[in-house]
């Protein structure tokens, strides 16, 4: 009995001295390491323990306890054939909340202006240096935009990633500009920072973003910011269409629709404009 507890206060010792080397500065290691493997399916929708373990720099016996953990909540599921293993359903069902009533309350609105405009029409959420598109309206032409929900794109690119970038927080977007990787899509993609933070003081001024074939040849699309209950731009809604289509007028038009329907789902959200 006495050993026993010996062993006991000895694990606990060691548990405890474990923790706090870990929760230094507020990260808990073992959790940071845990979302680090769900990041690494971002682009491959499988991959097997070795390959996990040399994607992160771990050793195999860790990462094979960190994913068996994930699997057994659901976070991970495994392919009985190949043995490799994927994004679990769990992930998805908390996804789903999350979203839930940015998208029913946007809905409408989205298809509102997929009938006035008969262009594409987007609902995107801001994502850390990018935007994660949550849904779509394809438009009617057969000339059309090839995005996907579910897909990334840069803030610095896109008309809903600058419009988001815009009315963020001085700091946060110093911070954003800072650690993005640039790179030119185009002609016309502004990749000097500086220049980027001129564009942005004008978004915010006029209350939309433009990508006039920043991201694309060809393509231009009109978007206005969502903000939440606490005046933070979470998502934004856009309609995009082939430069042969998007007039000046259209534009001026498309603009002051989608300001109009930004600002009730902001305010349906709980923000309430000073």
């Amino acid at each position: 009995m006495l050993l026993s507890l010996r062993i006991y206060i000895a694990l606990n010792k060691q548990w405890e001295c474990l923790y706090v080397k870990e929760a230094k500065n507020g990260l808990v290691q073992s959790v940071s390491r845990a979302i680090s493997i769900l990041q690494c399916f971002e682009r491959t929708p499988e991959l097997g323990v070795s390959e996990i373990s040399r994607l992160l720099g771990l050793n195999k016996s860790t990462t094979f306890g960190l994913i068996s953990t994930l699997e057994q909540h659901q976070f991970l599921e495994q392919n009985k054939e190949s043995g490799k293993y994927r994004l679990g359903i769990e992930l998805f069902r908390l996804g789903t909340k999350v979203k839930a009533d940015l998208l029913s309350i946007a809905t409408p609105y989205l298809k509102n202006l997929a009938d006035i405009y008969k262009e594409t029409v987007h609902l995107v959420v801001h994502s850390d240096s990018d935007v994660l598109y949550l849904d779509k309206i394809e438009s009617p032409h057969s000339m059309r935009i090839c995005s996907k929900v579910g897909e990334r794109l840069p803030l610095y690119c896109t008309g809903v990633g600058k419009v988001i970038l815009a009315h963020l927080k001085e700091e946060e977007i110093k911070d954003i500009l800072k650690k993005t990787s640039f790179q030119k899509r185009t002609e016309k993609t502004i990749c000097d920072p500086d220049l980027l933070y001129k564009e942005l003081l004008k978004t915010r001024e006029k209350g939309y973003a433009e990508d006039d074939e920043e991201l694309e040849v060809g393509l231009k699309c009109i978007a206005t910011p969502i903000f939440n209950h606490l005046g933070k731009p979470i998502g934004a809604i856009s309609v995009a269409g082939p430069t042969s289509r998007m007039s000046d007028e259209l534009t001026r038009n498309i603009s002051k629709t989608l300001m109009e329907y930004t600002k009730e789902i902001s305010r349906k959200l709980g923000y309430i404009q000073e």
